[in-house]
């Protein structure tokens, strides 16, 4: 997982477009990753709670750093050890591992068609997790990172 903390102070984008820092209220929180490009994208808040408490929670900043930076904290390719997976996430690995590539890719697939209808956010964040799992799976089985 990359995280890049800076100390310097960036006010707008290397294209010159302002990043308006402060607009929604401090801190300002911004994320960049190939979707977004240089340009990033602003942190949308999804509770009532002030930004730094909002998160300050670390499920919540957990799952703000695995959504947008399209990573996981679960590997489902360690067998032994600290995996990183909670239990429901080693339970759905458990029950793919019998399947084959292309029954992964299948649900990987059905998952992608599903994430763009509205649902709750417990959910979605479950449908990431599974779509993350999936994909780990693929890489490991195909030598590619392109899905």
């Amino acid at each position: 997982m990359d995280v890049n903390l800076s100390e310097d102070q960036i006010r707008e984008s290397p294209d010159g477009d302002p990043y308006s820092p402060g607009s929604g209220g401090w801190p300002t929180i911004r994320y960049f990753n190939k979707k977004t490009g240089i340009a990033g994208g602003a942190y949308e808040k999804r509770t009532d709670k002030s930004m730094c408490d909002e998160l300050g929670d670390i499920p919540t900043m957990e799952e703000y750093v695995e959504g947008y930076g399209n990573t996981s904290a679960c590997s489902a390719l360690v067998k032994e050890g600290d995996s990183g997976c909670d239990e429901r996430e080693i339970g759905f690995i458990a029950k793919v591992e019998a399947m084959s590539p292309d029954q992964w890719r299948a649900n990987f697939e059905r998952l992608e068609g599903m994430e763009a209808k509205p649902m709750k956010p417990e959910l979605l964040l479950w449908l990431r997790k599974r779509k993350k799992i999936l994909k780990q799976l693929l890489v490991a089985a195909e030598g590619s990172d392109e899905l």
